[in-house]
């Protein structure tokens, strides 16, 4: 008998899928044999590339072109994925912006501009994946370790944006909990990327700031969401999974 994959026929949406976590998550939701979707802003070529390594797999794949700060482009992209595959099972919420500064140099529109794509575009988002999930869907979250931590000055905005996404996270648990949907939060710590990469001018910093002295990788992050999104899961909402290598420890 042949085992189904973890995620065999499963549909799943990643924002901010072209690279880094979100492009690790895509590919690892994928080998788990879940339909893949994913949103970029500016890099067509590096969606694209996704889409192709995901289909590569024997899955099928779509880029979607959604700014994360546009009130209608957020929650279309989920309908436009439903179009697309028939169904949505899972959103990964990876999208976001980071701003870091002293706070007397931020200014109104620096405020706007995160919160619109770290929290309204990721409630948007998530108000319209609930209307689309069936029982045993999923919703996840990328937070950030500075939700547990701040490690010094300059993070003010950036951890404001993304505490708000643990409340959003604990209330969605809560309002879909009784149609057996989950809602969880993943916090990864530094993690090496290309806009954080791990030999950075500011990296041996931010790996002496973990327990294990090293940056983490957007596959260790990818791994915990697709815990998250399976089966095995399905016990487990409203809670918060630090990846972080002991940063908040």
């Amino acid at each position: 008998m042949t085992s189904l994959l973890p995620l065999q026929d499963k549909v799943a949406l990643v924002t901010g899928g072209s690279r880094g976590i979100g492009a690790a998550t895509a590919l690892r939701l994928a080998r788990e044999g879940a339909d893949v979707a994913i949103t970029y802003v500016r890099d067509k070529d590096a969606a694209e590339d996704v889409v192709r390594r995901v289909e590569a797999l024997g899955r099928r794949g779509l880029a979607l072109r959604a700014d994360a700060a546009d009130a209608t482009e957020a929650p279309g992209a989920v309908g436009r994925t439903v179009d697309a595959f028939g169904r949505l099972d899972v959103l990964v919420n990876n999208a976001g912006a980071g701003l870091l500064g002293p706070l007397d140099t931020l200014s109104p529109a620096d405020v706007d501009r995160l919160l619109h794509v770290n929290v309204r575009g990721t409630f948007l988002a998530s108000q319209a994946a609930a209307a689309r999930l069936g029982h045993g869907g999923r919703i996840i979250t990328i937070g950030s370790c500075m939700t547990q931590r701040v490690p010094g000055p300059g993070g003010t905005l950036y951890a404001t944006g993304k505490s708000a996404l643990t409340g959003l996270t604990k209330a969605l648990a809560r309002e879909l909990g009784d149609r057996g949907i989950t809602a969880n939060i993943v916090h990864p710590g530094p993690i090496d990327t290309d806009m954080n990469p791990a030999d950075g001018p500011y990296a041996a910093d931010q790996a002496a700031l973990t327990a294990a002295g090293r940056f983490g990788t957007a596959d260790e992050v990818a791994s915990m969401v697709a815990y998250l999104a399976g089966a095995e899961a399905a016990y487990v909402t409203g809670a918060e999974f630090a990846v972080d290598g002991g940063h908040a420890a």
